[in-house]
């Protein structure tokens, strides 16, 4: 990543996995995140390194709109330079939009961050525990807002009490023999009992009562009903 800082503040195209395009200013880089300011809906990406394709610089047509970035970013983390797990730290407590897969995103805030995964509470999903590995991007909500507009006195302060592993997979562990949902539920197959977690495999029993396997790998959230 240390070769983009030549692209620090000029507008380029960011490829991402799942065949994404965002373009807008890129207003800093670490070791592996990008951060890239979208002038036409005012949001900042932060975009971990490892999801990203390919990047390059674009040239502005004439009389296109030209959108300058606020001298701020709305993360701001301790050190000098920027990484994917300083900001998660520096994001905690404050409402975010997190994309991971499909074509949803997770809105809410982060409540705590372990080794691979971090916790996140939905006002819809309620908790969700989601692998760091299959972030595709995170954006801050500005500040004093929430998500749906809901007043943040009307979330809960601490989230419902759950045990808290340190790695995704024993945190999944932690799930065993309660219904889940794997990414949002996008498939049948992806909702059922978590029957067992063994050597970085899920084995989940569906409403049709069909047993699948799921590689762990591939899980990228999951929470429970």
């Amino acid at each position: 990543m240390k070769t983009f800082n030549e692209l620090v503040g000029k507008n380029i195209e960011v490829e991402i996995s799942g065949g994404k395009f965002h373009s807008g200013t890129m207003v800093d880089s670490g070791l592996d995140i990008l951060v890239l300011y979208v002038g036409r809906s005012q949001r900042f990406l932060y975009i971990p390194a490892v999801h990203i394709q390919r990047v390059k610089e674009v040239t502005m047509e004439q009389n296109s709109i030209v959108y300058e970035p606020p001298t701020e970013k709305p993360i701001e983390p301790d050190s000098l330079s920027i990484s994917f797990r300083g900001i998660l730290t520096s994001a905690k407590g404050r409402f975010v939009e997190v994309y991971v897969t499909g074509n949803k995103s997770i809105h809410g805030y982060l409540t705590s961050i372990m080794n691979n995964h971090f916790v996140f509470y939905s006002p819809v999903f309620k908790t969700v525990f989601i692998s760091m590995d299959h972030v595709k991007w995170l954006i801050p909500y500005p500040e004093h807002s929430a998500p749906y507009s809901i007043i943040n006195q009307t979330l809960p302060a601490a989230p419902a009490s759950i045990p808290l592993a340190r790695s995704f997979e024993d945190q999944c562990k932690k799930l065993e023999n309660h219904l889940v949902v794997i990414d949002g539920g996008d498939s049948s197959e992806k909702i059922g009992l978590l029957q067992k977690v063994l050597n970085s495999q899920l084995t989940l029993v569906t409403a049709e009562r069909e047993i699948v396997y799921r590689n762990l790998k591939h899980v990228k959230t999951i929470h429970f009903t």
